[in-house]
């Protein structure tokens, strides 16, 4: 199903492009991160190189993207290394985020003849929330710590996160988390109003949601490291590095520079401020 949606969207492409020379066309995922960072990237090369960059943004899932990007439809996109290893590459995750990048940055380049860049700067990895006030009350800055908190853990969850090998069944291999009862599954928009009406006390989120940089809640560090590395890095195919060989030097340029508590505030400002994607990208270029 999955390559059959991959081979209509790239005939669509091709069907577009035809008869028109297309500049570098910079493609995302379908949520607002992934939109935000296209927006980013493809205004930095504007910017810096002056070329026609075309947007292929909210493409939809992992997959999608990837083919879109191996078929030669898009240009770049940006993605996460242990989201590259186990859903793409179907590859089991290495101790180590070195590790985990070489071992990306070696499969992509020989199985796609595409190059993993630089990681931009922030880690998108599960992160147990919880709210601040009851974290600082107790004393809790980690995971670690919250083996020792009294009562316990109600537990939210989105459905995914039960089941997968670096979600659920990683924590409570690494932690001996006091529970109240079974985790509760439920839609991820619904958890952080879930921590907010006391029906859970712990929940399972992303690193950079933008909920978290209204500072009503407060990541407790996995110091542990339970959960595998997914630092954004961008993905771009050789032959377009090749065709404009600017293009390499002006991405790396972003290596580092979007740190986690940005990305937090990026992904608030559409989310909660409604903003647009190409405005908070603008703001950020310009700072």
């Amino acid at each position: 199903m999955v390559r059959t949606k991959a081979v209509a969207l790239a005939a669509l492409f091709v069907f577009a492009g035809c008869g028109a020379r297309r500049g570098i066309v910079v493609g995302s995922k379908n949520f607002t991160e992934q939109v935000v960072l296209g927006e980013i990237i493809a205004q930095h090369i504007e910017r810096t190189l002056g070329v026609r960059v075309e947007r292929r943004l909210n493409l939809g899932g992992t997959m999608l993207a990837h083919e879109a990007l191996v078929e030669g439809d898009i240009d770049l996109y940006p993605e996460y290394t242990g989201t590259a290893l186990m859903a793409v590459l179907k590859q089991p995750i290495p101790a180590g985020r070195d590790s985990v990048l070489a071992k990306v940055r070696q499969e992509y380049l020989s199985r796609y003849q595409v190059s993993v860049l630089n990681p931009l700067g922030f880690d998108n990895s599960f992160a147990m929330v919880v709210r601040r006030e009851e974290a600082e009350g107790a004393g809790l800055v980690s995971l670690s710590s919250a083996e020792s908190y009294k009562p316990g853990w109600m537990v939210g969850i989105g459905y995914e996160f039960l089941d997968r090998a670096d979600g659920w069944p990683a924590l409570t291999r690494t932690y001996k988390l006091p529970l109240q009862g079974q985790p509760r599954s439920m839609d991820l928009g619904l958890l952080y109003q879930a921590l907010e009406q006391g029906k859970v006390n712990m929940a399972a989120a992303s690193a950079t949601d933008g909920v978290l940089a209204g500072g009503r809640f407060m990541v407790l560090e996995d110091d542990r490291h339970a959960f595998p590395p997914y630092e954004a890095v961008i993905c771009v195919r050789d032959g377009a590095l090749r065709g404009e060989p600017r293009l390499r030097a002006a991405l790396e340029a972003l290596a580092g520079k979007i740190p986690a508590d940005r990305m937090r505030r990026l992904n608030h400002q559409v989310d909660v401020e409604h903003r647009s994607p190409a405005e908070a990208a603008r703001e950020f270029l310009r700072q």
